[in-house]
């Protein structure tokens, strides 16, 4: 993994590993959700899903890497240009969108892969906020 020479290895960002997030997604990560979606199931079933997400107001907390490992995806390098904006935000102070996810095996990240990714090269154990739907909803 290459770090950018400015910023701070995993864990130097002391109390903004708990404080870089919103209460709610933004409105624009429903339809990036429902997009990505479409491509595992088909735009009808993307619909049902991206709604009960919409419909989900409680948010649970799951560790970066354990949400990385579920998905079985790859971490992303703190050099992707997603990756970096969003390492950049919290820099900057400004919070990030909790993440969309779908329940399954691998479960599903409809949105926020980046911002999970970010967040691991703060402290992979970092708590990651994330409403949640089961694939049947």
């Amino acid at each position: 993994m290459r770090v950018l020479p400015y910023w701070p290895t995993r864990g130097a960002w002391g109390r903004l590993t708990s404080e870089h997030w919103q209460n709610a997604p933004e409105t624009h990560d429903f339809p990036a959700a429902e997009s990505y979606l479409g491509l595992l199931v088909g735009r009808d079933a993307a619909a049902v899903l991206v709604k009960a997400l919409r419909k989900q107001a409680t948010l649970e907390h799951f560790a970066a890497k354990d949400i990385l490992r579920a998905a079985d995806l790859p971490l992303l390098g703190s050099d992707d240009s997603e990756v970096a904006a969003d390492l950049e935000k919290i820099r900057s102070g400004k919070k990030l969108s909790p993440v969309l996810l779908v329940h399954g095996v691998p479960l599903w990240i409809a949105d926020g892969y980046h911002r999970v990714c970010a967040s691991y090269h703060i402290d992979e154990k970092a708590v990651v906020p994330c409403r949640i739907v089961g694939r049947a909803p």
